[in-house]
């Protein structure tokens, strides 16, 4: 699964990097501890889209580019687009009882 918060760090991370800008200079601009700034970039802090706007203020971009994970996901899924479409199609084809047995069966195999 995707962690949305850890691609939305990460991508702020970039930013503060590409601005030349520190944990601690970040804060200052947006309003928040470096602590939370670490946290952030980290993935660690479900962080509001409030606050979220604040820290693109702080970083003088538009909140969308905190968003903007093509090159990120590309990785995720060039090679498995084919299996997944093939999958989905078959698992759209089942009674939900059966979804319900794929589920566990899948639960016990890979968990």
């Amino acid at each position: 699964m995707i962690n949305i918060l850890k691609l939305v760090g990460a991508k702020v991370r970039d930013i503060r990097k590409q601005k030349g800008l520190s944990q601690e200079q970040l804060g200052e601009k947006s309003g928040f501890q470096f602590s939370y700034i670490g946290s952030l970039e980290r993935g660690e802090a479900n962080i509001s889209l409030k606050n979220l706007d604040k820290i693109a203020d702080g970083l003088d971009v538009n909140i969308h580019e905190f968003f903007s994970f093509s090159n990120e996901l590309e990785h995720l899924n060039i090679n498995k687009e084919p299996y997944l479409i093939e999958i989905i199609e078959l698992l759209l084809k089942l009674e939900v009882s059966d979804l319900k047995k794929v589920k566990v069966i899948l639960n016990e195999i890979f968990n």
